[in-house]
């Protein structure tokens, strides 16, 4: 796949901007909080990699609980509960990243392919952690919408998924992976 030339919009010009790069007035790499190590310089601090990280989070919690929902509201079988599950968490993972990506002026093609790099392996990873929390935890995928176990263990798999899927993007975006491939086109 080929990934953009992750250092070309930081050529300074006359006025103050980046080609290719719209950083809203700003004349200074460092007010973007880590920005630059997502570029794949030095080292990845792990704010960068927690805002990454809650980026993929709210996709997969989309189709997360929306999976969820339906599958009990149609009383699905919890292996097909958990199949569309994670399915949904892949499509709205995907379309947040692919939204970004289409406004920054990307094609389709490329969007999708923006997106499958930068969110993969994040969203198999919180999806491998959170599914194992709702089907291992006594009665989770058995209880109702309206039962106080469903949502409790519902969002316990979420923050979990989430620390554990700090690290993972941490050492992608250090190594230009994952989420690095985003801040590309990220729009400021």
């Amino acid at each position: 796949m080929a990934q953009p030339a992750q250092h070309e919009h930081h050529e300074h010009h006359g006025n103050g901007g980046h080609h290719g790069h719209d950083h809203g007035g700003h004349h200074d790499h460092r007010v973007h909080g880590g920005h630059q190590q997502a570029h794949g310089g030095g080292g990845v601090d792990w704010r960068t990699a927690a805002q990454a990280t809650l980026h993929c989070l709210t996709g997969c919690a989309i189709g997360e609980v929306l999976g969820m929902v339906l599958g009990t509201a149609f009383g699905l079988h919890n292996g097909a509960t958990v199949v569309l599950s994670i399915l949904l968490a892949f499509v709205f993972g995907y379309a947040l990243t692919m939204r970004g990506v289409l406004k920054a002026g990307l094609d389709v093609g490329a969007a999708v392919k923006v997106a499958l790099a930068a969110d993969t392996v994040s969203i198999l990873v919180m999806e491998l952690i959170d599914n194992t929390v709702m089907v291992t935890v006594p009665g989770a995928m058995d209880a109702g919408l309206g039962d106080l176990l469903f949502w409790v263990a519902l969002a316990g798999s979420l923050a979990l998924a989430f620390a554990l899927t700090v690290p993972v993007n941490k050492w992608m975006i250090g190594r230009g992976r994952g989420h690095a491939v985003v801040h590309a086109y990220h729009q400021h």
